[in-house]
């Protein structure tokens, strides 16, 4: 969340491009994992069950974009009801929940966001499943979605159900320094004179990138962290007074994961202090009269706990 032109968007949609490609099953609508059955259709489980064999392609990870004004239908899916009664078969035209599975769901002006929308995220979000039911007839798939999004706070307050479903929580500000505008207005000119030879120039920069994002992935499983640094985190949730357990998990894993990333299979206490604020900063119950920023609040306590 931030001010306005701060290139949130674009940033977010950049995400794809760094990330490593996964494997689906080919032709499958719902970008069905070829061995996790939790992340698999019904109807790939059952032609692996069978022992049929099924064709595997490697593809980017989907990034679906939910538009303010979608429908119920468009989101879900439909089930064509002539062709269930006629021909006895289910039709199911899958929506953007189908398409985002295994990948990203990003919505822009979240915080606009229709309730009858929030509603239907906050299902899929939950089970990780979307069931779809029409007329008797119900069809269900997998729907594990990494929800991100973005806004403007002066714009309208995210609902708290929701907002307790995003991660993590970023604040993005307006640079002021007179140079480093400079530097973004350059580069973007640069994209919009000659956009293949900028994507050229930082091709290295971002294979690089993703290789140490790709290593990481494979090292997350052997990162631990040591059971004393989790009861200082958790310490850290009870004295902000944070609801639920979704802070301390979250603070977990991001911290496993920054670990990951730099290399290591130890957490630090740096490694904590760099993912805490950004886990807990929108956790903190809203009080008109503090003054304090919710983000201060975070590192204030932390460095209570943990020095």
């Amino acid at each position: 969340m931030g001010d306005r032109g701060t290139g949130k968007s674009t940033t977010i949609r950049a995400i794809t491009d760094i990330l490593p490609e996964i494997q689906i099953v080919e032709d499958d609508p719902f970008n069905s994992d070829p061995t996790d059955l939790e992340l698999m259709s019904d109807e790939v489980r059952r032609s692996i069950e069978n022992g049929e064999d099924i064709k595997v392609t490697s593809t980017k990870v989907p990034m679906v974009d939910l538009p303010l004004g979608a429908t119920e239908d468009r989101v879900c899916g439909t089930i064509d009801i002539e062709k269930a009664l006629t021909e006895g078969v289910k039709a199911f035209e899958p929506g953007l929940l189908a398409k985002a599975n295994r990948g990203l769901l990003y919505v822009d002006e979240v915080n606009l966001l229709d309730d009858h929308l929030v509603d239907i995220l906050l299902d899929s979000a939950a089970s990780g499943w979307n069931t779809v039911e029409r007329e008797g007839i119900s069809i269900r798939h997998p729907a594990r979605f990494v929800l991100v999004g973005s806004g403007n706070p002066e714009e309208g307050e995210l609902r708290p159900q929701l907002l307790d479903r995003f991660g993590m929580h970023s604040e993005i500000r307006t640079v002021r320094d007179p140079e480093l505008r400079v530097q973004i207005v350059e580069q973007r000119s640069d994209f919009d004179k000659n956009p293949e030879e900028c994507l050229t120039r930082y091709q290295e920069q971002q294979d690089n990138f993703k290789k140490t994002i790709t290593e990481a992935q494979k090292l997350l499983s052997q990162t631990n962290i040591d059971y004393a640094l989790r009861v200082k985190i958790s310490q850290v949730c009870g004295e902000l007074d944070v609801d639920g357990l979704r802070g301390d998990i979250v603070t977990n894993r991001a911290a496993r994961a920054y670990a990951a990333y730099e290399g290591r299979t130890e957490v630090t206490v740096e490694d904590i202090q760099t993912v805490i604020t950004m886990c807990l900063r929108h956790r903190l119950r809203k009080d008109p009269l503090e003054t304090i920023d919710s983000g201060d609040k975070v590192l204030k306590v932390f460095e209570e706990v943990f020095n």
